[in-house]
């Protein structure tokens, strides 16, 4: 027979393997993703939710140094950012923990979680005794400034998980 009389025709390749339908580890590892997007995202939302009190609390003190800033006299100013401290910290913490705290206990407790004990040893201290003073008390014996910053940071900073 002559070769060149046979019908032969060229090899022909398979078409290539296409990418849809996915496998089944390929939608695994989707499923696994999406999870894992969605827990992360549901931790955000929890955590935002409960930052609302203390994003408040720094709106509050914003408007309460923007009075002060206008003339409000200093025994209100200091009420304010003390019953604003409390307010904050009964919605932060476990009420039973923080609602009977006075003196320098409720300094102690404040001054948990942040470095160098501002409400005990420093400028917060006035929280104990200013709110309850006289109309005109002297105000060269505390520096108010420091008082908003010190709360600022108390405000502005998150409890440790053992409080929260």
């Amino acid at each position: 027979m002559d070769p060149q009389q046979i019908p032969l025709r060229d090899l022909h390749l398979p078409d290539p393997t296409g990418w849809w339908p996915l496998a089944p580890g390929w939608w695994f590892l989707i499923a696994l993703a999406l999870a894992g997007l969605g827990y992360l995202l549901r931790n955000a939302w929890l955590d935002w939710r409960r930052n609302a009190p203390r994003r408040l609390a720094l709106r509050e003190l914003a408007r309460l140094r923007g009075e002060y800033e206008r003339g409000v006299d200093i025994v209100t100013f200091a009420r304010e950012l003390s019953e604003l401290l409390r307010r904050t910290m009964l919605a932060c913490a476990p009420r039973a923990e923080v609602a009977g705290l006075t003196g320098a206990r409720w300094l102690e407790w404040l001054d948990r979680g942040l470095d160098d004990r501002p409400f005990s040893d420093g400028p917060g201290r006035v929280l104990i005794s200013l709110p309850y003073r006289g109309a005109d008390p002297e105000e060269g014996e505390f520096d108010l400034d420091l008082l908003t910053d010190v709360v600022q940071k108390r405000l502005s900073t998150r409890l440790p998980e053992s409080l929260a």
